[in-house]
């Protein structure tokens, strides 16, 4: 089945980032007039509004716009602001690179006993695709876009780009799984309108990412596990 290693500091207890710290990032924002608090709502949701949320620090996010890398021939693919992704999938070949990095907001893709390298996910979640003819696709999903990379609403559909026609094994979610709401893997914090509520999660929620992210990439549920990981590093391989 592989491995995966991360590194770094543990979360508090029940995943994600603890949520006395999501509360005092969410917090902070860009004008006074947004100082409020979070306002729960009987199904467990939690709302803020936009501006609240995009104003999070740069150390609740996985080193935003520290780690970004050009598509080049490394299996990389960075993704575009707004539209949809178009570039195609390609599969990987006797010269696919054997080690690949993935920074926010990318994806990427190694061939058969290739390792795919996440850095830096603290607030960020990672989806490994595992295909079925050995190699794996990888996306680093970002809570908050890096400028010229993938949403996290779009991400899912490059990643099912990449795979293409090609048979998936399992599908691995690992990171901050108490930070992430599984709507914004289908509406992105980013799309919400200026003033318009944003769902913040109040709990983890492990089986709404697993059916956002199989649905998303149009496999079944069973095929996909979600594990909250310490800050840092991961590895898959």
């Amino acid at each position: 089945m592989g491995s995966s290693q991360g590194t770094g500091r543990t979360r508090g207890r029940g995943g994600g980032i603890p949520a006395p710290e999501t509360e005092r990032h969410v917090a902070r924002m860009r004008q006074d007039r947004w100082r409020r608090p979070l306002r729960a709502r009987p199904d467990g949701m939690a709302w803020a509004p936009v501006t609240t949320l995009l104003v999070l620090s740069l150390s609740a996010t996985c080193g935003v716009m520290t780690q970004a890398q050009p598509a080049a021939a490394t299996g990389l693919h960075s993704g575009p602001v707004a539209a949809t992704p178009s570039a195609s999938a390609r599969t990987p070949g006797p010269g696919a690179p054997a080690n690949v990095r993935i920074s926010e907001g990318q994806v990427g893709e190694v061939g058969p006993g290739g390792t795919l390298t996440y850095p830096s996910v603290t607030s960020c979640l990672t989806v490994t695709v595992r295909l079925r003819g050995g190699g794996m696709v990888g996306a680093h999903a970002s809570l908050f876009q890096v400028p010229g990379e993938y949403r996290s609403d779009r991400i899912l559909a490059a990643v099912g780009q990449r795979i293409g026609a090609r048979a998936v094994r399992a599908v691995e979610v690992r990171g901050a799984v108490g930070a992430w709401h599984p709507s914004y893997f289908a509406k992105a914090i980013e799309s919400h309108a200026e003033g318009e509520r944003v769902p913040v999660p109040t709990e983890p929620d492990p089986d709404g990412l697993a059916r956002a992210v199989a649905d998303g990439l149009g496999v079944p549920r069973d095929k996909v596990t979600v594990e909250d990981l310490p800050d840092g590093d991961q590895t898959v391989s």
